[in-house]
């Protein structure tokens, strides 16, 4: 039987928010802030829908 991956969660820090916030300013997309940030885009956008931060790029 193949190993299971372990998932590793990391906090998030007042700069992850901080870069978070300043690209969803710029409509920058999901995957590009998630990328940056070393996150899923799930988890960047979970996280910005309860911070109340828009990822929508129109």
């Amino acid at each position: 039987m193949a190993k299971k991956k372990k998932t590793v969660r990391r906090e998030w820090t007042k700069d992850d928010l901080k870069t978070l916030k300043l690209l969803a300013r710029q409509k920058t997309g999901v995957t590009k802030i998630a990328k940056k940030l070393k996150r899923t885009p799930g988890a960047t956008a979970a996280k910005a829908f309860v911070l109340g931060v828009s990822l929508s790029t129109q």
